[in-house]
């Protein structure tokens, strides 16, 4: 018998939900800043022709885009959970571990259950990109498809690189920089229109939009981290050799602290492009007590408050964020 539904949205794990939604909130963002943002190619033209060009670059956000890209952003995080799930419970590295709910190692639900709550959730992404591509570019497929594979392989196949020590790497990129840059890049198509025989481009700034994502993709860093700090004795047992395992229990508390540091200090170099993303800071006491965690001698079951704390830190800066890029 399968698992009734509250045990898949556990097995889902929740917590770590932030780490999709936060890039698309900040994307969206960003996209919407940048668009109404033109350069013309043709060096004369006239005022008619150019006050036409400029009504049809004026700022406009698309929801469907937004609503799409979030879809596929859960869909590939929740997908990649579940990836887990079954790897790491047929590997046998989640027997003893603390945490969230593990199906398949509590015998909650089969490997091929598993599997197949994994290949739904990468499908769902997959159709909702596959219209995403149809309204803005066919260009997003291999990226998609690339997020796809990245997603499975962190701790699928024979080699998984989140055995390796490259979780992190893998978080920042894919969850902090592709997915806020991608989730602008959704809210600007067409980006060369044809007018009155001129054309048009959008002056898409893509050091902008990798700033913005620049924080986000530490904040998700940050939160697989803590998962991680407190999974060390399990993992070092199991052989799973993560970051955390690879440095030990005090620097990889550290490494959390500079994590944030660098959340801290890109948003500081956002400020440049947009002076109210600094009210992102304000979030900086709610990093006070996993900071605090980090740094003392607890292990175990006793850093469990550590994840969520950090999911709330990067729900209310990635919020705060989102709103100083806004005003």
């Amino acid at each position: 018998m399968s698992p009734p539904l509250k045990l898949w949205v556990a097995g889902a794990r929740p917590r770590t939900l932030p780490a999709a939604v936060v890039p698309v909130a900040v994307g969206t963002a960003a996209g919407y800043l940048s668009s109404g943002r033109f350069v013309i190619t043709t060096p004369q033209i006239s005022g008619a022709c150019h006050a036409a060009a400029c009504a049809n670059f004026d700022r406009q956000l698309s929801w469907l885009n937004a609503l799409l890209a979030l879809i596929v952003a859960l869909g590939i995080q929740v997908g990649t959970n579940y990836v887990n799930d079954y790897a790491d419970g047929v590997r046998g590295t989640d027997e003893h571990r603390v945490g969230p709910v593990r199906l398949v190692a509590g015998r909650l639900a089969t490997v091929r259950e598993v599997k197949f709550a994994a290949l739904i959730s990468f499908g769902v992404a997959g159709l909702a990109g596959l219209a995403l591509a149809a309204r803005v570019t066919w260009w997003l497929i291999p990226l998609g498809l690339l997020c796809g594979i990245a997603g499975w392989a962190y701790t699928g196949g024979p080699r998984p690189y989140g055995y390796l020590g490259f979780g992190e790497l893998f978080v920042f990129v894919f969850f902090g920089l592709v997915a806020t840059a991608g989730s602008a890049y959704v809210q600007h198509a067409p980006f060369v229109i044809s007018l009155g025989g001129h054309l048009f481009a959008y002056n898409y700034d893509w050091g902008f939009v990798l700033s913005a994502g620049v924080p986000v993709g530490f904040l998700a860093a940050a939160l697989l981290e803590a998962n991680n700090l407190r999974d060390i004795d399990t993992d070092t047992e199991s052989g799973k050799k993560t970051l955390a395992v690879r440095v030990g229990r005090r620097r990889a508390g550290l490494l959390y602290c500079f994590t944030l540091m660098g959340v801290a200090l890109s948003i500081g170099i956002l400020h440049n492009y947009r002076a109210w993303s600094l009210i992102a800071l304000a979030a900086t006491p709610l990093a006070v007590y996993p900071v605090r965690l980090a740094l003392g001698d607890r292990s175990g079951r006793a850093l469990l408050p550590m994840l969520g704390a950090t999911a709330r830190l990067q729900i209310v800066a990635g919020a705060l964020l989102t709103v100083g890029l806004l005003i």
